[in-house]
Order: C-alpha cells, then structure tokens, then sequence
C-alpha cells in the first residue's frame, strides 16, 4: 500500500503541473514523463482537409466556427477528472500518425470517454500500479469528422509520407479491404479507448518530428521510434497481422505484455479488437448505436 499511495502520490503531482504548464505538453499522468509534441508543433507538408460535416446524435455541424460545434451528452467527461494518474499520449492531436499530420477534430491532446468507461479505466489503473505499471492512452473518443478525415485520407494514394512506419507491408489501396481503414468508428461512441503499459517510474519519451527518418514499427523495439510502453512487439498503430493480439509469431516478453495488458482490462469490463492489441471496449456501452462528432476539447463537455 504505501508503494501504490506514493506512486498515486507522485502522477496525480505530475499531471497537476503539466495542466499548468505554458508550454505545449501533451497531458501526462506520470513522473518523469517528457512527451510528444502538439499539435502545434507539427506542420506537414500538407494542411488537413477542412472539417467534413457531423455525423451523430446532436445534428449536422457547418462551416460557421466552434459556437456551431455539437456537445457532448452529459455521460461524457475527461479521463483526467475521474483519474490523473492515467498517463495521456494523444497521438492524433500530433503529426506522429498514420497520416503524418494532426488529424480533424482534435483540437486539445485529452482523453475524453463516457464516465462508465472511464470510472472502469480507474479501477484497471489501480490494479496495474499495485504491480508498478502506470496505463498509457494513445486514443479515446474520436469524433466522426476525424473518421472522416482517415477515410479522404485512405483514397489519396499519392499520399504515402508515414508508410516506413506505421504500413511498411500493406499497399495502401487495400486498407479498406483489410479493414484498417472504415467509414465509422466504435471510438465516436465513447466507450473505446487505444492504450498500452508503461512500467515506473515512467522514462521520457522523445517528441517525434515531422520529416524524420523512419523506422517500421513491427521491428525490434530499439529500431522502432521510441515509446516508454512495455515492449507489445509492434508500435501503436502497426498496420500488420503481428499487431493482433494473439499473433503466434509474437513470443517470449512482448507476448506476456500484451497478455499483462488484456487480463488487467479484461477484468475491469473491457473487450479486446482481436486485430490491434492496443484497442479495447468497455462493455456495455454507454451509446451502444450512436456516432458522435463533437470536438474534442474541454469546451464540448457539460460542466456540472
């Protein structure tokens, strides 16, 4: 007890001073913990495309600006208000993806989950710091408009700058066939979070910049870009068979990581996607049906 009290101690601290802090930090939960860059730090090549329009329960979203922005239902809240401890990599406000640029919708680095899931989000991270382990969030909700914004993406072939990365073996014009690429997403119903394991005291992990040599992420994990998670034997993100949860081929240390990492959510209500180790579901969803589009931000949630 006094291991997990000095531990809960020392991230609740941490995440404190990083929601303080002037510089452009992504949130992180954990001590010492430097973090990739934000979205204001990468600007790639090409400008994403402009918002496509809503898909979701709370109506269609025009060109007007934020005060058009659809809300959240009040079963939304911030992953931070229900547990700072968790620690918050959230790639896709970042150029550090698929796509090579911040991706539509994410407008500030946060986890945003339905309270169900993220109140079973805090009782798996009380389980794993008892054994010295801190979750990592890589993704939570994702509005429609950033499905969207994959699915332009996907039919742009010319467009292939993070292929060394993250698809090294895929064509890209079969990434709907092969299912890594769809028009709707279970992250828009809220209940879905992308995460991984990262041992403490959590090591710094570098920030990722735009143009940089890369490196695939199904190699050895000194070779791939680095990550301060537990070694699950492909990077967040890997369009690759040897990402699904089970690959036979995964062995020794990254196949105890991914197991580790599923029993802990398995017994906190959550569902493993068979095809991505990274990707569960807390069961039974809140909005077991409805898409949902607002951005993600502090300004979509309802503050009671």
């Amino acid at each position: 007890m006094p291991r997990l009290a000095a531990a809960l101690r020392g991230l609740a601290a941490a995440a404190a001073a990083l929601m303080t802090s002037p510089m452009p930090l992504m949130g992180m939960g954990g001590a010492p913990i430097a973090v990739p860059s934000s979205a204001a730090a990468g600007t790639a090549a090409r400008p994403a495309p402009p918002s496509p329009a809503a898909h979701g329960a709370r109506g269609a979203h025009g060109a007007h600006g934020a005060h058009d922005d659809p809300k959240a239902p009040r079963e939304f809240v911030a992953l931070r208000a229900v547990d700072p401890t968790i620690i918050q990599e959230i790639r896709y406000a970042t150029p550090h993806d698929f796509m090579g640029v911040p991706v539509t919708g994410y407008r500030e680095p946060m986890c945003i989950l339905t309270r169900d899931a993220a109140r079973a989000l805090h009782r798996a991270q009380l389980s794993f710091l008892r054994r010295g382990y801190s979750l990592k969030v890589y993704d939570c909700y994702r509005p429609q408009r950033a499905v969207n914004h994959f699915v332009a993406w996907a039919k742009d072939l010319a467009d292939q700058r993070m292929k060394a990365e993250f698809y090294p073996r895929v064509d890209k014009s079969t990434l709907f066939r092969d299912g890594y690429i769809a028009e709707k997403s279970g992250h828009s119903r809220g209940s879905t979070v992308d995460l991984t394991l990262v041992r403490l005291p959590a090591v710094p992990t570098r920030p990722y910049g735009p143009g940089e040599p890369l490196a695939s992420c199904y190699g050895p994990k000194p070779l791939r870009f680095p990550d301060n998670s537990l070694d699950m034997g492909t990077g967040f993100d890997c369009f690759d068979t040897l990402a699904h949860t089970l690959d036979p081929r995964v062995r020794g240390w990254q196949a105890a990581n991914r197991l580790l990492l599923k029993k802990g959510l398995e017994r906190a209500g959550f569902v493993n996607y068979a095809a991505e180790w990274w990707h569960y579901t807390f069961t039974p969803e809140t909005f077991p049906d409805t898409y949902f589009d607002f951005p993600v931000s502090r300004g979509s949630l309802t503050v009671d």
